[in-house]
């Protein structure tokens, strides 16, 4: 009797379309311009889709889109010009080069393989802000890694969701 696996991680996954990758990040980049006041704990959804798809699919999704990504949160969030772009190049590119490293494990434990770049990731954004003479936003504000982390297993789920082949075999179609 073969052992069959109990999760769907070993599905075959249909190529994801440009379109979705690009409204997935306008997706965070709108869920990072929610005024949510002083909340803590609140994760930077851009850094978090482009380590997703810097994970995924690191040939289409590079450090040229992280850029453009940087710049547009720099302009839309009125900070200084350059902490996005400068912390998003450098987490798109260890996603990328993890990428294959992060994807040999579960869910979980790629979870604990985000969490150092999201973090990095903030530490980068942390001290743009004390060089350009801002005050330091509080030990809070590193909160938002650790729930993005938490957040990688339902993210990873809506996000590959129209990547998945149907279970059951169609008779009418040709794959």
């Amino acid at each position: 009797m073969a052992m069959q696996p109990t999760h769907n991680s070993r599905r075959i996954l249909l190529p994801v379309r440009q379109w979705f990758i690009l409204f997935s990040l306008a997706a965070a980049f709108f869920l990072n311009l929610v005024p949510l006041g002083d909340l803590v704990g609140v994760p930077d959804w851009v850094a978090l889709v482009l380590a997703f798809w810097g994970v995924r699919e690191p040939l289409r999704v590079g450090m040229g889109t992280a850029f453009v990504a940087g710049l547009l949160m720099d302009v839309a969030s009125g900070s200084v010009i350059g902490q996005h772009p400068l912390a998003y190049l450098l987490l798109s590119f260890a996603a990328g080069g993890l990428s294959r490293r992060i994807l040999w494990f579960p869910l979980g434990q790629q979870a604990l393989h985000i969490l150092p770049l999201l973090l990095a990731t903030q530490v980068v954004m942390v001290v743009a802000r004390l060089v350009g003479g801002a005050e330091f936003p509080g030990w809070g504000y590193f909160l938002g890694s650790f729930t993005g982390a938490l957040l990688w297993f339902p993210l990873t789920f809506v996000l590959l969701l129209p990547q998945y082949q149907p279970l059951e075999k169609d008779e009418n179609r040709p794959i």
